[in-house]
């Protein structure tokens, strides 16, 4: 089956190392990246559209039609604002694109990106824990086909233009880390690769530790 992604985030380190996967893979036929501000990156398959306001796809809901994936890698760190804004951008802004796409796209499969440490529970003492594993529980309520992706310490894709700092001067704990604890680390690659496989054949789980997105990329 031939992809037709969404990609949101891309922009960002996350967003942009699998846009790239996308890119390079001959499975994914078409690529729409929704950005807040131009990612400066050009491809034959990709089409990208300048939107500000996720909380309101109205203007352009007729552009989202005709996808069967969305690789979602919107997000915000918790540090610095208030529970209830980043319940807002994390919860309410992640379900209410997902709902405007599975509208839109019944069939389509959505990876979400979360975080090792995610809390599917709500009885854990982290906030940003349960709120992600608040939306991750939403999401697999919403669409038959949504797969929760938590990796741990990412090693970014070469070429890459959006790294966050500290990635950059961590980047020499990755190999160590790999070796020493392959469970909490992983690739950029290997997270878009996994995401490309999940929507093109689907997985056991719809919960991805560090170690099923590396099994589900080299399978």
């Amino acid at each position: 089956m031939k992809i037709k992604a969404i990609i949101t985030g891309a922009t960002g380190m996350v967003g942009e190392g699998v846009l790239l996967e996308c890119l390079q893979n001959p499975e994914v036929e078409q690529v729409l990246v929704i950005n807040r501000k131009p990612g400066g990156r050009t491809h034959p398959k990709l089409k990208e559209m300048i939107h500000a306001d996720f909380f309101n796809l109205s203007p352009i809901e007729p552009q989202l039609s005709g996808y069967n994936a969305c690789f979602f890698c919107l997000g915000v760190s918790s540090v610095g604002i208030s529970k209830e804004e980043y319940k807002h951008i994390t919860y309410d802004l992640t379900l209410n694109v997902a709902q405007v796409l599975a509208r839109l796209n019944p069939d389509i499969t959505f990876c979400y990106v979360t975080g090792a440490g995610t809390d599917s529970s709500g009885n854990g003492s982290l906030a940003w824990a349960r709120v992600k594993g608040a939306t991750e529980n939403a999401l697999m309520k919403l669409i038959k086909r949504a797969y929760m992706f938590r990796p741990g310490f990412m090693k970014a894709t070469p070429g890459q233009k959006n790294i966050k700092s500290y990635y950059t001067l961590l980047a020499w704990l990755y190999p160590v880390g790999r070796a020493l604890y392959p469970a909490g680390f992983c690739t950029l690659q290997e997270v878009g690769q996994a995401m490309i496989k999940a929507a093109s054949k689907g997985y056991t789980k719809q919960i991805l530790e560090v170690k099923d997105i590396v099994e589900l990329a080299k399978s």
